[in-house]
């Protein structure tokens, strides 16, 4: 089935553009806002598309972590550097959907070498002696004789 456009499902969650700013302006009140707008036009300005992925995504961040702060920390114990000072500060200036795709993909790779090492750590299942064949019961068919 085909996606609705943007501003169909804007209006069948939010019912106009000037409330789906408003939810995401109280989200962007928290910890979780890097604030980049421009001041003269605001999200008022921004497509219905973008505002969608923007709420969604600080919708699951605001669910998962609380914060931007908790959220850099997550990707710093993920990728195993958490000690690194220069690494913090250089995410501490990525806005919230970039941390978020960081997240993702730092949890997918860490996920499948996790899988990886497990299965190089599990021993493998011995395989089951395979069932004689029928010749060697002694309950062979032979093939009828040919005539001549």
């Amino acid at each position: 089935m085909a996606s609705k456009h943007p501003h169909a499902t804007m209006k069948d969650k939010f019912g106009d553009k000037a409330k789906l700013v408003a939810e995401l302006e109280k989200l962007s009140k928290d910890d979780l806002w890097v604030a980049r707008t421009n001041k003269d036009k605001g999200l008022a300005h921004v497509s219905n598309a973008k505002l969608l992925r923007l709420h969604a995504t600080f919708s699951e961040v605001k669910e998962k972590f609380g914060t931007r702060d908790k959220l850099i920390a997550s990707i710093l114990d993920l990728s195993k550097r958490a000690k690194d000072e220069g690494y913090k500060a250089s995410l501490s200036k990525f806005p919230v959907p970039r941390l978020y795709d960081l997240y993702k993909s730092t949890a997918k790779r860490n996920g499948a070498a996790t899988k990886n090492e497990a299965k190089a750590a599990a021993p493998k299942p011995a395989k089951p002696a395979p069932k004689k064949a029928a010749a060697s019961e002694g309950k062979t068919k032979k093939a009828p004789a040919k005539k001549a």
